[in-house]
């Protein structure tokens, strides 16, 4: 799979803008999101299943997590 990931196009949010303190995503893998801290590219990658990163990003689009 790191070859896979090395390979991938990874994006980060738009609202991001120019800023350091982002992640990004690779949204070519099936029933997975993987996801890593922009400014470590080469650093460790999280791996998380669709379902369940799309019930984090709706909670926090909600505003149901109390984030800092």
């Amino acid at each position: 799979m790191q070859r896979e990931l090395s390979a991938t196009t990874w994006r980060k949010s738009s609202f991001s803008g120019q800023g350091a303190n982002c992640i990004e995503i690779a949204e070519s893998f099936p029933s997975m999101v993987p996801v890593r801290d922009s400014k470590d590219p080469e650093g460790p990658v999280l791996t998380f299943p669709d379902q369940a990163f799309a019930a984090f990003v709706t909670a926090v689009k909600s505003g149901a997590l109390h984030l800092r």
